[in-house]
């Protein structure tokens, strides 16, 4: 990459992406389809996020791994219960708006409009910004709605982090004891009690409330923080599962935790002009 370019245009899964590389050396991947992450790399680290490798890209089709972006809808619980799964950003062609390079980090902005196919299953006015910003051992990611419209829409949204891990059952995740979440496997809602969250297999949980998580997988420590967003979804499939998806392979579930940042149980509502953000934050600390 030269010094002035700021991004490199490359092609990952057979779909056109691009690079963006701080001064440093640390550097993310990102899909124009769904404006996806699907890597992300500190300064002389390792990766960092998880891509199945038998992920698949195309037209009207999710990416399995790295950051789907999740809008309007979260799963298909609503709150327009019509869409499909998720909502449709993730499966949209964005386009770059921007990028720059300041001392400690480099920045990407993309960009999704409302179209003819958009308004076919969802009728408003919208635009959708994702900003990334990577730099030394941080990934920053900024999600911002707009309504540019004359109605009002309400919305869920949720960056749908995976996160990469050596072997799940070695990984403790720390700050959620207090938070009450609803547990999507068993049923019903519960208080947290447990300081460090252990994972054996399946699991399925929306926390709300909550605040600034600590990750940690044997050496490793990822400091994950968000702001905007109220919520934080915990997801990994479990082996059954797992082995039913097929572009998952059998033992991905083993190497993998979704912590999402998500606005879900409450979801917003955007009148003509309102605007909303919400970021997700990841930090490697020193061992």
């Amino acid at each position: 990459m030269s010094e002035n370019l700021i991004f490199e245009t490359l092609e990952v899964l057979g779909e056109p992406a691009v690079r963006v590389q701080a001064a440093d050396g640390a550097h993310a991947t990102v899909l124009l389809h769904g404006a996806q992450v699907v890597s992300w790399v500190p300064a002389g680290g390792e990766e960092q996020l998880y891509l199945s490798p038998k992920a698949v890209a195309c037209e009207g089709k999710a990416v399995r791994g790295g950051v789907p972006v999740i809008f309007p809808q979260f799963e298909l619980r609503g709150p327009d219960t019509s869409l499909p799964r998720h909502g449709f950003a993730r499966t949209r062609r964005w386009t770059v708006e921007s990028s720059r390079r300041d001392k400690d980090c480099a920045l990407l902005t993309l960009v999704l409009d409302d179209s003819a196919e958009t308004r076919a299953i969802w009728p408003h006015s919208f635009t959708l910004e994702l900003t990334i910003s990577v730099g030394a051992g941080r990934l920053d990611l900024e999600l911002y709605a707009h309504n540019p419209g004359d109605s009002r829409w309400p919305f869920a949204a949720a960056l749908h982090t995976y996160l990469g891990v050596s072997e799940l059952s070695h990984v403790r995740l720390q700050g959620l004891e207090g938070c009450r979440y609803e547990d999507r496997v068993v049923g019903g809602e519960t208080l947290e009690d447990h300081p460090e969250k252990r994972f054996h297999g399946e699991v399925d949980r929306i926390y709300a409330h909550t605040r600034d998580l600590l990750l940690r997988d044997g050496p490793r420590r990822l400091s994950i923080e968000s702001a905007g967003f109220s919520d934080t979804v915990i997801w990994n499939p479990g082996p059954e599962k797992c082995a039913a998806l097929p572009d998952m392979p059998a033992e991905g579930w083993q190497h993998m935790l979704c912590i999402e940042a998500a606005q879900v149980l409450k979801p917003v509502t955007l009148g003509p002009d309102e605007e909303w953000s919400g970021r997700q934050s990841f930090s490697l600390l020193a061992a």
